[in-house]
């Protein structure tokens, strides 16, 4: 029962943050959109590795080791930023789908039918949602901060992991809630019919959220 309870008290604090837009939502976002389903479905495979990897060390108390050392903390908060900064100007640089393309895209979902720039593997799919996820010291702060408080230091290890492992299953199923709904066709057709702003926007708000996380302070 005692294990019980820690689940339910994790779960109720991490849903709540879970559906707050960020890096993680605008990445599969992008993904469902541009690459159609089964490459957000596997990005969104990437960031639930991601979280087993964040509550793996703070499991072996890393976490703590990382959250005091400033030199560490910034290491991977710049990290992340550039990151963001990347995948925001390489969306900015992107050329817009034709009508053409974009009818493919929507009634194939399949990589071999699309054209040879909008090809995306499904190993380079699972590392940007890890690495998005990985290269957020805010994660750091926040499973540290939760197990700490939440669990039990008589807890086992082996528990603990169990409960990382529903979190990351949760975390896989509301993205792909989050897929399922933005590769319906009327909705990608909406967000095709945008063109150019379409990388616009998903570009800015990449190096957006790369801005906050570079301003980021460690507490």
């Amino acid at each position: 029962m005692q294990y019980v309870i820690e689940f339910t008290g994790l779960m109720a604090v991490f849903v709540i943050l879970l559906v707050a837009p960020g890096a993680d939502f605008a990445l599969i976002v992008r993904q469902s959109i541009v690459h159609g389903r089964r490459a957000a479905f596997i990005t969104s495979l990437g960031i639930g590795a991601s979280l087993m990897f964040h509550i793996s060390y703070t499991i072996l108390g890393i976490g703590l080791i990382v959250s005091q050392s400033l030199f560490l903390f910034s290491l991977i908060k710049w990290a992340g930023a550039a990151y963001l900064f990347y995948l925001g100007i390489k969306a900015l640089r992107e050329k817009p789908l034709n009508a053409a393309d974009a009818e493919k895209i929507i009634q194939t979902d399949g990589e071999a039918a699309k054209p040879q720039q909008m090809a995306i593997s499904a190993k380079r799919c699972f590392t940007m949602g890890f690495i998005t996820n990985a290269l957020n010291p805010k994660a750091v702060l926040f499973f540290l901060s939760l197990f700490s408080s939440l669990v039990s230091h008589e807890t086992p290890a082996a528990i603990q992991g169990i409960y990382g492992l529903l979190i990351a299953i949760v975390v896989i199923g509301w993205f792909a809630i989050v897929t399922l709904f933005f590769t319906l066709e009327p909705v990608r057709k909406r967000f095709f019919a945008l063109g150019a702003w379409f990388n616009r926007v998903t570009g800015m708000v990449f190096i957006g959220l790369g801005i906050k996380l570079a301003s980021q302070q460690a507490h």
